[in-house]
């Protein structure tokens, strides 16, 4: 019996902590499931009709929804761009050059700032008559202003730019801590043996940081799909054009603006599944990076 009680003793401890996650996620995500099943009046609280799959096939079929994705997948570029920087300049750190300890702080300050407040200064930055155009202009560069926000040829690789520069410290922390537990001595035996420091950057540093950055990678992806909202809100609301219309915001726009909970549903589980597959990317990249390293 003593053993019995002690085989179910921690799931008991468990209880509270799985009943709060189950409150937290299990029903959220089954009442999205519901609702993108159903057409639902201007509030959730007022009478359903099932309509089957009728919101899933209103989202096939609509433009906006189509360029939401595409516009996500646009923002799939910034990860190669974050990969390549985080990786050359947590090698410049990790070389520990005067004034290494400042140049950390200020290449992480901007990933602990709010998105809202970045979005606000970087869009005060970037409109017509802003900072940077009238900086542009007193050096007699008139001909590169442009409406960086207002026009859709510049909006979404203005608001992808943001982006990089607020999560670039991320990644640059992630590859300073897989560095700092790298042996000292494989570096100096580059060094020794001649290796110029892209040498050591392409033979050394990125091979020992291969699992950092497929973890990386993944988080990343999934913030291009789930972690956007904010930017496209504070800097564009989705304009010009809907140019930069992401799917959240399709989602918010339908849910709060046109009341068609059921449509907004639909959206939030087709983004909930793309979210769901990458993390089964990022489970199965973990398990073949951790043969690849015992190996």
């Amino acid at each position: 019996m003593t053993a019995r009680f002690d085989r179910w003793l921690p799931w008991i401890y468990s209880l509270p902590m799985i009943a709060f996650v189950g409150l937290t996620f299990a029903y959220p995500t089954l009442s999205l499931l519901t609702y993108s099943l159903e057409h639902v009046g201007r509030s959730a609280y007022l009478p359903t009709t099932f309509v089957g799959l009728a919101n899933f096939g209103y989202i096939a079929t609509d433009s906006l929804f189509h360029r939401a994705i595409a516009n996500n997948l646009r923002l799939f570029l910034c990860v190669p761009v974050l990969l390549v920087l985080s990786v050359v300049l947590a090698q410049l750190l990790h070389d520990r050059p005067r004034g290494w300890r400042l140049y950390r702080s200020l290449l992480f300050i901007p990933y602990i700032l709010s998105i809202p407040v970045v979005g606000v200064v970087f869009g005060y930055l970037f409109q017509y008559q802003g900072q940077l155009n009238s900086g542009l202009r007193a050096l007699g560069l008139d001909a590169l202003a442009a409406d960086w926000l207002g026009s859709p040829a510049f909006a979404m690789p203005t608001i992808m730019a943001v982006i990089v520069w607020k999560e670039l410290g991320f990644g640059i922390i992630l590859c300073l801590a897989r560095l700092s537990s790298v042996g000292e001595q494989y570096f100096e035996a580059a060094r020794v043996d001649g290796a110029s420091w892209f040498q050591v950057l392409r033979y050394v540093t990125v091979p020992q940081l291969i699992p950092t950055l497929a973890f990386y990678a993944i988080v990343e992806l999934i913030n291009m799909l789930s972690w956007v909202f904010s930017y496209v809100y504070v800097m564009t609301l989705g304009g010009p054009q809907n140019s930069t219309v992401v799917t959240e915001f399709y989602i918010y726009q339908q849910v709060f603006q046109n009341s068609q909970i059921g449509v907004g549903a639909a959206a939030g589980v087709v983004l909930l599944a793309i979210v769901g597959l990458l993390l089964a990317l990022r489970q199965w990249l973990s398990q073949r990076l951790a043969v690849y390293e015992n190996e």
